[in-house]
Protein backbone atom coordinates (compact mmCIF):
# COMPACT_ATOMS: atom_id res chain seq x y z
CA UNK A 1 0.00 0.00 0.00
CA UNK A 2 1.60 3.04 -0.99
CA UNK A 3 -0.35 5.72 0.65
CA UNK A 4 -3.10 6.25 3.91
CA UNK A 5 -6.02 4.27 5.09
CA UNK A 6 -9.68 6.70 5.28
CA UNK A 7 -8.24 6.40 9.03
CA UNK A 8 -5.19 7.29 8.50
CA UNK A 9 -5.91 10.27 6.30
CA UNK A 10 -8.06 11.35 8.82
CA UNK A 11 -5.58 11.47 11.44
CA UNK A 12 -3.52 13.15 9.53
CA UNK A 13 -5.79 15.91 7.84
CA UNK A 14 -7.71 16.57 11.23
CA UNK A 15 -11.32 15.75 9.55
CA UNK A 16 -13.70 12.78 10.77
CA UNK A 17 -13.92 10.32 9.20
CA UNK A 18 -17.51 10.81 7.25
CA UNK A 19 -15.70 14.20 6.39
CA UNK A 20 -12.74 11.74 4.44
CA UNK A 21 -15.85 9.79 2.93
CA UNK A 22 -17.95 13.19 1.76
CA UNK A 23 -14.27 13.94 0.25
CA UNK A 24 -14.15 11.19 -1.19
CA UNK A 25 -17.77 11.13 -2.95
CA UNK A 26 -16.99 14.70 -3.45
CA UNK A 27 -13.97 14.23 -5.74
CA UNK A 28 -11.36 16.25 -3.66
CA UNK A 29 -8.90 13.42 -2.69
CA UNK A 30 -6.39 11.95 -5.12
CA UNK A 31 -6.01 8.02 -5.01
CA UNK A 32 -2.82 5.67 -5.73
CA UNK A 33 -3.77 3.07 -7.86
CA UNK A 34 -4.10 0.28 -5.22
CA UNK A 35 -6.99 2.52 -3.83
CA UNK A 36 -4.94 4.09 -0.87
CA UNK A 37 -5.12 7.71 -0.78
CA UNK A 38 -1.78 10.12 -1.58
CA UNK A 39 -1.94 12.67 1.32
CA UNK A 40 0.10 14.98 -0.10
CA UNK A 41 -1.59 15.35 -3.15
CA UNK A 42 -5.49 15.34 -1.57
CA UNK A 43 -4.20 17.80 0.56
CA UNK A 44 -3.60 20.29 -2.02
CA UNK A 45 -6.74 19.80 -4.31
CA UNK A 46 -9.09 19.67 -0.85
CA UNK A 47 -7.76 23.27 -0.43
CA UNK A 48 -8.09 24.57 -4.16
CA UNK A 49 -11.31 22.61 -3.92
CA UNK A 50 -13.25 23.62 -0.25
CA UNK A 51 -14.57 27.03 -0.19
CA UNK A 52 -12.56 29.51 2.14
CA UNK A 53 -15.69 29.89 4.58
CA UNK A 54 -16.37 26.34 5.08
CA UNK A 55 -12.78 25.52 6.12
CA UNK A 56 -12.33 28.88 8.27
CA UNK A 57 -15.63 27.06 10.21
CA UNK A 58 -13.93 23.34 9.96
CA UNK A 59 -10.90 24.71 11.49
CA UNK A 60 -12.99 26.40 14.20
CA UNK A 61 -13.60 30.38 13.26
CA UNK A 62 -10.85 33.33 11.81
CA UNK A 63 -8.15 32.26 14.83
CA UNK A 64 -7.51 29.13 13.31
CA UNK A 65 -6.41 30.17 9.82
CA UNK A 66 -2.52 31.64 8.50
CA UNK A 67 -1.84 34.80 8.49
CA UNK A 68 0.75 34.87 6.12
CA UNK A 69 -1.87 34.48 2.94
CA UNK A 70 -3.21 37.43 1.91
CA UNK A 71 -5.88 36.33 -0.27
CA UNK A 72 -7.38 34.41 2.14
CA UNK A 73 -7.32 37.33 5.13
CA UNK A 74 -8.40 39.45 2.25
CA UNK A 75 -11.13 36.94 1.31
CA UNK A 76 -12.36 37.35 5.02
CA UNK A 77 -12.18 41.11 5.69
CA UNK A 78 -14.76 41.61 2.56
CA UNK A 79 -16.70 38.54 3.69
CA UNK A 80 -16.92 40.22 6.90
CA UNK A 81 -17.53 43.52 5.65
CA UNK A 82 -20.33 42.26 3.83
CA UNK A 83 -22.02 40.48 6.46
CA UNK A 84 -21.86 43.80 8.94
CA UNK A 85 -23.29 45.67 5.99
CA UNK A 86 -26.51 43.84 5.52
CA UNK A 87 -26.91 43.27 9.35
CA UNK A 88 -26.86 47.34 9.27
CA UNK A 89 -29.49 47.51 6.41
CA UNK A 90 -31.64 44.56 8.43
CA UNK A 91 -31.76 46.69 11.47
CA UNK A 92 -32.66 50.04 9.38
CA UNK A 93 -35.29 48.19 7.49
CA UNK A 94 -36.84 47.04 10.87
CA UNK A 95 -36.42 50.54 12.36
CA UNK A 96 -37.91 51.95 9.54
CA UNK A 97 -41.16 49.49 9.91
CA UNK A 98 -41.58 50.40 13.45
CA UNK A 99 -41.26 54.04 12.43
CA UNK A 100 -38.49 54.66 14.83
CA UNK A 101 -36.56 55.76 11.55
CA UNK A 102 -37.58 59.16 9.93
CA UNK A 103 -36.19 60.38 6.48
CA UNK A 104 -34.13 63.56 7.49
CA UNK A 105 -35.15 65.54 4.39
CA UNK A 106 -38.63 65.19 5.86
CA UNK A 107 -38.01 66.05 9.38
CA UNK A 108 -35.90 69.07 8.91
CA UNK A 109 -38.85 70.39 5.99
CA UNK A 110 -41.79 69.56 8.84
CA UNK A 111 -39.34 71.41 11.55
CA UNK A 112 -39.23 74.45 9.51
CA UNK A 113 -42.96 74.41 7.99
CA UNK A 114 -43.82 74.34 12.24
CA UNK A 115 -41.20 77.07 13.00
CA UNK A 116 -42.98 79.39 10.46
CA UNK A 117 -46.27 78.66 11.41
CA UNK A 118 -45.13 79.30 15.08
CA UNK A 119 -43.28 82.90 14.06
CA UNK A 120 -46.74 83.84 11.73
CA UNK A 121 -48.72 83.50 14.78
CA UNK A 122 -46.58 85.82 17.05
CA UNK A 123 -46.51 88.06 13.96
CA UNK A 124 -49.75 88.70 13.95
CA UNK A 125 -50.56 88.50 17.90
CA UNK A 126 -50.35 91.89 18.83
CA UNK A 127 -53.06 93.19 16.52
CA UNK A 128 -55.26 90.48 17.83
CA UNK A 129 -54.53 91.28 21.57
CA UNK A 130 -53.10 95.06 21.76
CA UNK A 131 -57.05 96.45 22.09
CA UNK A 132 -57.75 94.00 24.91
CA UNK A 133 -54.39 94.62 26.41
CA UNK A 134 -54.71 98.70 26.73
CA UNK A 135 -58.71 98.21 27.91
CA UNK A 136 -57.49 95.75 30.79
CA UNK A 137 -54.47 97.92 31.97
CA UNK A 138 -56.62 101.47 31.84
CA UNK A 139 -59.10 99.58 33.68
CA UNK A 140 -56.53 98.55 36.55
CA UNK A 141 -54.83 101.67 36.78
CA UNK A 142 -58.28 103.50 37.14
CA UNK A 143 -59.16 101.07 39.71
CA UNK A 144 -55.68 101.59 41.48
CA UNK A 145 -55.57 105.23 41.40
CA UNK A 146 -59.93 105.77 40.99
CA UNK A 147 -58.89 108.23 38.26
CA UNK A 148 -60.71 107.53 34.29
CA UNK A 149 -57.51 106.66 32.50
CA UNK A 150 -57.34 105.44 28.30
CA UNK A 151 -54.44 103.89 26.50
CA UNK A 152 -54.93 104.13 23.23
CA UNK A 153 -54.76 100.70 21.13
CA UNK A 154 -52.79 101.92 18.35
CA UNK A 155 -50.14 102.50 20.96
CA UNK A 156 -49.84 99.14 22.50
CA UNK A 157 -50.09 97.58 19.63
CA UNK A 158 -47.25 99.47 18.16
CA UNK A 159 -44.99 98.69 21.20
CA UNK A 160 -46.12 95.13 21.57
CA UNK A 161 -45.03 94.61 17.82
CA UNK A 162 -41.46 95.92 18.54
CA UNK A 163 -41.27 93.71 21.54
CA UNK A 164 -42.76 90.43 19.78
CA UNK A 165 -40.42 90.77 16.71
CA UNK A 166 -37.04 91.61 19.04
CA UNK A 167 -37.80 88.06 20.35
CA UNK A 168 -38.26 86.56 16.98
CA UNK A 169 -34.91 88.01 16.20
CA UNK A 170 -33.10 86.74 18.73
CA UNK A 171 -35.18 82.80 18.36
CA UNK A 172 -34.05 83.31 14.48
CA UNK A 173 -30.07 82.31 15.65
CA UNK A 174 -31.30 79.37 17.21
CA UNK A 175 -30.42 76.44 14.69
CA UNK A 176 -31.84 72.47 14.52
CA UNK A 177 -29.41 70.61 14.63
CA UNK A 178 -29.98 66.55 14.20
CA UNK A 179 -26.91 65.04 13.78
Amino acid sequence: MNGMSEREYSTHSGLSRGAVQNAKRGGRLVFYADGSINAAASDVRRADMTDPDQQRRSLGGDAALPTGGGGTESYLKARTALTVYQAQERQLAIQRKKGTLVDRARVEALVFRLARQERDVWVTWPARVAALMAAEVAAEVEKASGKSMVIDATTMQRVLDAHVRAQLEALADLRVSLG
